[in-house]
């Protein structure tokens, strides 16, 4: 049996969700709906417009998140990223520790800098709109991937916003050279539709000939193939994707398995937050495939825990509640 479930690399980034108005992403011309890059003295301006409105801090990170709740749920998961030695590195650090993921990261060991920071802008229709400084984590490297933890896990997964840095997209591409090299299945989220439409070329290049499993939602998987509809975009996925997933909000969700499509149901909710449901939705269906349940099985509990964290603020859910509803999941 080999020590990780899953390997996975991303961005760490310290997560600051506020409460926006439309009037404010009007105000400071932000694009809704989008994860955009921004410099330091931009999101200092934004920080001060959303003065009073934070409602949680915690650390995130699209890979991050998937890891930690597949990791609440039971897996052996590892991670390998990049934080400063500062009050948000420190942080991070110590959140990675109490939710039981290992990681490359050591408090001695932490680089000068800043710690990549995320403002996650929630308007009253429960859209969230990201305004990322990557600080310190833009030099994410081959230099921070542990191999011997990667050779020693069944799956790497990897996040599509690696791809806006150089050297992050040639530690995916390392990584997953490994990976195929030790018999490691190798998986990729698109991570969101901007990575997919200002990187088609880079994306393209970590997806390679082939990969192992893709998640992606509708919107992506539109981009990425350039395909007229989605029946057109799921013909073209089965070229490059052993299998894929196809997260369609409150549709649910579509899976190839190889052979035939699965659908997966939609568990209806009020959402009031959208932030993560497709990081939720990779780390719950890992853990159901690498812990031998079938693909539809793994889809669904994925489909209730996505479901059940957009009924809050915030990419996470407790421990106590993500295994409530694996229990719930895997009764049936």
């Amino acid at each position: 049996m080999k020590k990780y479930n899953v390997y996975a690399i991303g961005n760490a980034l310290v997560d600051y969700e506020i409460k926006a108005s439309e009037q404010m992403l009007l105000d400071h011309q932000v694009e809704k709906g989008l994860m955009t890059l921004v410099e330091e003295a931009r999101q200092a301006e934004l920080t001060a417009a959303a003065s009073g409105h934070v409602v949680k801090k915690q650390g995130g990170g699209s890979a991050a998140n998937s890891i930690v709740a597949f990791s609440q749920l039971g897996g052996r998961g590892f991670y390998s990223c990049k934080v400063a030695h500062d009050e948000d590195g420190k942080f991070y650090l110590a959140d990675l520790h109490e939710n039981g993921v290992g990681t490359n990261l050591t408090y001695d060991r932490l680089a000068e800098g800043t710690t990549g920071k995320c403002l996650i802008l929630i308007t009253p229709d429960a859209e969230r709109t990201m305004n990322t400084y990557l600080g310190i984590t833009s030099d994410f490297s081959v230099a921070e991937l542990d191999k011997e933890a990667l050779i020693n896990s069944e799956y790497l997964f990897m996040e599509g916003y690696l791809v806006a840095s150089p050297s992050g997209r040639q530690a995916m591409i390392t990584a997953k050279k490994w990976a195929e090299e030790n018999n490691v299945r190798v998986s990729l989220s698109f991570s969101d539709p901007s990575m997919v439409k200002y990187f088609q070329k880079e994306m393209d290049e970590v997806v390679g000939e082939k990969i192992d499993l893709l998640f992606c939602n509708e919107e992506e998987a539109l981009l990425f193939t350039q395909a007229g509809d989605l029946q057109e975009a799921t013909e073209q996925l089965k070229k490059r994707a052993s299998q894929f997933v196809i997260t369609r909000g409150k549709s649910g969700a579509v899976i190839w398995d190889g052979e035939t499509f699965v659908d997966i149901k939609p568990y209806p909710v009020e959402a009031i937050d959208t932030t993560g449901a497709g990081d939720m939705f990779s780390g719950a269906f890992l853990y159901g495939i690498t812990q031998g349940y079938s693909l539809a099985s793994a889809g669904k509990i994925a489909s209730m825990a996505s479901s059940r964290v957009v009924t809050q603020y915030g990419p996470r859910l407790a421990t106590n509640e993500l295994q409530e509803i694996a229990n719930r999941a895997f009764a049936d």
